[in-house]
Order: C-alpha cells, then sequence, then structure tokens
C-alpha cells in the first residue's frame, strides 16, 4: 500500500527516491523555483515538493498545476530550508493525475462554514473538515475498541421499524404505497396492509429495543449505526440523521451503567488526545480554547453523582438567573447541565432517578412510584452527552407503563417477551456520536461534523 504524506514527513532524509500522491493545496512560483504543497487528507500539515525548474524538463506540466490538482510526485526526501517543516521532497518526477480549473471554490482564503456546507462534497479539503473526519474516525475505532476489549458482541439492529422506542411519533414513514392513490380503509384511514410490510412502518429513532433482545441471549452487547428523528430543529444541536452508540448489559443495575458510561467516555476522549495530537491542536488553537484542557479534566476527574431531586433542589435557587426556570417534574434545559457542572460540582455529574412523566415507558420505576431509574450524563460546555437507564424488567409493571402512555401493547409483543421469558435487570445508555464529535473537536454546529448534513429542508448531496 502507498506510503501515507503523514508517515513522509516522519521521515528522514535519505537518498532513497519515494512516491507522494495527493492534491494540491498551494503553488507558489518564481523563476528557477516551484513550491508545491500536496495533501492527501492523512495529516494536517501538508509535503512541500521543491521543483528546481533549471533541472526539471517538463515546465509544460508545471505549469498546468494549480491548486485542486490531483498530482504524483516523486523524489528523495531532504532536510527542509524553511522553517514551517522538518522535511520536503525535492522533485524528480511529476505526473499531473487531474486538471483543476480556476473555479475550484476551495482557494487560497479563509472560507466562512455557511458557505463550506454549500459544497459539503468538497469541504473534506479544508484543514476544518479534514481535521474533524480524522478525529470522528478515531473516535469511532475507540467505540468498537472500548466495547471489543470488554467482551460486548457487536449487533446490527434494523433501519426499518413499525415499534417507536422513544414512543414520541417523530419519525420518517417508510411506505411503498402510492401516494397519488392512496389505499383506504372502509373507515376511510389509510390501509396499510397494502402497503410492503403489510404495516405501518418507520426509520428507526434507536436501537435500543432491539438491542435488548440480543443482551437477553448474549448478555453484554452494543449497536453503532445511523437512526433518524422527524424534528422540526434548526439547531445548533440537532440532525434528522444521526449516529447512535447504545450498549445493553444483562444482570446489570443502575450503577453498573453508571460505571460502564464514565469508563467508555474517558476511554473514547483519552483515545483522541492520543491519536490526533496535532488535530486536537488545532481545534484548540483555532475553534475552541482551552478545549484540550476540558477533555483531560473530564478524563482524570471523577464523575459527581446527584439525583433528579437534590439537582431542582441546587436550581430553584437560581431560578432568577434561568431564561427557563424549573420546579420538580420540569425537564432540566442545557442551561441547568452547564450550570451544574460548570459552577456547582466543577465535573461531569450524572443525574439520576428523573420523574416517570419526563422518561421513556422502558425505564425502570423505582419504590416510590414517582421516579424512574434513568440516568444522564453531563459534562462541562455542553451539558447531557449521554442519556441511560435501567430497563424495567417486570412484565406487569412494563404493561402498565405502556397502556399508561397510550401505547399500543400489540406493538411491542415480541419486547414484552424478554420480561415473560428469564427475565433479568439490565441497563443500557445512548450516546449521540455527532454530539461526542462535537464535544471533543469543540465545532459548534452539529452539521459541520457530519460528512451529509440531513436538517430541515435539507437533504442534498
Amino acid at each position: 500500500m502507498q506510503e501515507r504524506i503523514k508517515a513522509i514527513l516522519l521521515r528522514e532524509p535519505s537518498d532513497e527516491i519515494i512516491k507522494a500522491e495527493g492534491w494540491v493545496r498551494t503553488k507558489r512560483d518564481s523563476k528557477n523555483v516551484c513550491f508545491l504543497e500536496i495533501n492527501d487528507g492523512s495529516s494536517l500539515k501538508g509535503l512541500q515538493v521543491v521543483v528546481d525548474k533549471d533541472s526539471f524538463n517538463n515546465n509544460e506540466v508545471l505549469d498546468k498545476i494549480t491548486t485542486g490538482s490531483s498530482v504524483i510526485c516523486e523524489g528523495k526526501i531532504v532536510a527542509s530550508l524553511g522553517g514551517n517543516q522538518k522535511v520536503e521532497m525535492q522533485l524528480s518526477s511529476l505526473t499531473l493525475v487531474g486538471e483543476c480549473p480556476v473555479d475550484y471554490p476551495l482557494q487560497k482564503k479563509r472560507h466562512t462554514i455557511e458557505f463550506l456546507r454549500e459544497i459539503a462534497h468538497l469541504r473534506p479539503r479544508t484543514n476544518l473538515l479534514g481535521a474533524v473526519t480524522r478525529v470522528r474516525n478515531t473516535l469511532a475505532y475507540a467505540v468498537h475498541s472500548f466495547f471489543q476489549e470488554n467482551g460486548f458482541i457487536y449487533v446490527n439492529t434494523p433501519l426499518i421499524t413499525c415499534s417507536d422506542a422513544e414512543g414520541a411519533g417523530e419519525t420518517f414513514q417508510v411506505t411503498t404505497l402510492d401516494l397519488d392513490k392512496v389505499p383506504l380503509t372502509k373507515e376511510g384511514s389509510v390501509d396499510y396492509s397494502k402497503d410492503f410490510f403489510g404495516k405501518k412502518a418507520s426509520l428507526t429513532v434507536s436501537g435500543q429495543l432491539e438491542g435488548e433482545t440480543y443482551a437477553m441471549a448474549m448478555k453484554n452487547i452494543y449497536t453503532f449505526g445511523p437512526t433518524f428523528r422527524a424534528e422540526n430543529s434548526n439547531t445548533t444541536k440537532h440532525l434528522a440523521e444521526f449516529w447512535m452508540v447504545e450498549p445493553e448489559m444483562a444482570f446489570c443495575s443502575l450503577d453498573g451503567d453508571m460505571e460502564i458510561a464514565e469508563s467508555f467516555l474517558k476511554y473514547i476522549f483519552s483515545k483522541c488526545l492520543e491519536k490526533n495530537p496535532e488535530d486536537m491542536e488545532f481545534f484548540d488553537n483555532f475553534v475552541l480554547k482551552g478545549n484540550i484542557e476540558t477533555l483531560r479534566h473530564v478524563i482524570e476527574t471523577p464523575f459527581a453523582h446527584m439525583t433528579y431531586t437534590d439537582a431542582i433542589k441546587v436550581l430553584e435557587k437560581e431560578n432568577d438567573h434561568f431564561d427557563f426556570p424549573v420546579h420538580w417534574g420540569s425537564d432540566i434545559q442545557t442551561e441547568h447541565e452547564k450550570f451544574l457542572t460548570e459552577k456547582v460540582c466543577k465535573s461531569p455529574v450524572i443525574v439520576t432517578d428523573y420523574p416517570k412523566e419526563i422518561k421513556a415507558f422502558y425505564m425502570k420505576l423505582n419504590e416510590d412510584g414517582k421516579t424512574v431509574r434513568g440516568m444522564d450524563v453531563l459534562v462541562p460546555r455542553i451539558g447531557e452527552i449521554i442519556g441511560g437507564s435501567e430497563r424495567e424488567s417486570d412484565l406487569n409493571i412494563l404493561l402498565s407503563r405502556i397502556n399508561e402512555l397510550g401505547l399500543n401493547p400489540e406493538d411491542y409483543w415480541w419486547y414484552l417477551d424478554l420480561r415473560k421469558y428469564g427475565s433479568v435487570p439490565h441497563s443500557g445508555f445512548g450516546l449521540g456520536f455527532e454530539r461526542a464529535v462535537q464535544y471533543v473537536t469543540g465545532v459548534q454546529n452539529i452539521r459541520d461534523v457530519i460528512p451529509y448534513p440531513r436538517y430541515v429542508k435539507s437533504a442534498d448531496f
């Protein structure tokens, strides 16, 4: 396999002729010498290629090379005379693979992040998106590494489902019905028996329920795949299509769930600092000052623990300073989460035991009958990064909760069977992968940490 530029930059000078492939970031030309910087996406820095025009016998090709052109360069690695790089290539052979016309959008100037979203097919060639892509890759690998090293089994859950895991109804419908001639029942409603699956189907909002079925056989499993929410949200934190990491553990209480969640976050954040030091320094210098320090604080500090009730008592004292005053029974907003982590605990915080009315039907009911064994992991700067719970393992209580929330038990018959055939205490959590990428990089808008963002009125590319 061809050596990447990241590895070439670590070479010592030698007389060996090597090859470098990539795209031209910049071209600086003078009468006798031409400097090309080429990049192949493996590192933030590119390789400087020095062309001695007196000895190079193909200036016609050199004249055709512009920013954005793809090239193959061959030459010796020599010590650089400039201060920006340790080594550079002394060119002996140059092949222009793909020409690039002058209307190439990514010229040598600073582009706005909004403009880059309009050219999402080209934006990975920029420093920012290149660094985001490399860190996203490291995070994804770290997710798998953490669970594989701890004995979890990777399970692929379906993207098309007939049950809504959250009970919220904000799903994208999947149908093959002719929308110009929708078949109707005698009562005038849509006749889904004529549809592909014979019933109403949608894209999944979570792989959790199906994941639980495998946890009931394999003990510890995790899913990592795309999920979909049809929320009409134009915010910096919401997407219609995003990736979720969802482990499920059998024979596991809420205490075990919290322990694994804390270890998991510290592991994946550590890997980014370890594997991507150049990119992390770039984010710290140009995207969010103090980002590395914040990550190290999360990695090195034991997470605090607080019940929802205690958190509300603390927050109510500050209600005059909040945009959204709180009371027992209200949801905790981002401003409250940041206050708890940054002002009260000065560390990550795990809040537990929420009112049942503001949490999903599958969370285990506490003995007080009012709260559930749910948890949210809050981190400084953004607030919630993980949500999880111990799952309800009692068949009758789970059935009661489904009915209480107006859901159809028939849609969950297979899920209810788990509580009928060898039920055990079990727990799990979900991490929105793009939120994690946002946190690690400091990038403000979630649309800039996924290759092709999907949101309201936008499904381009």
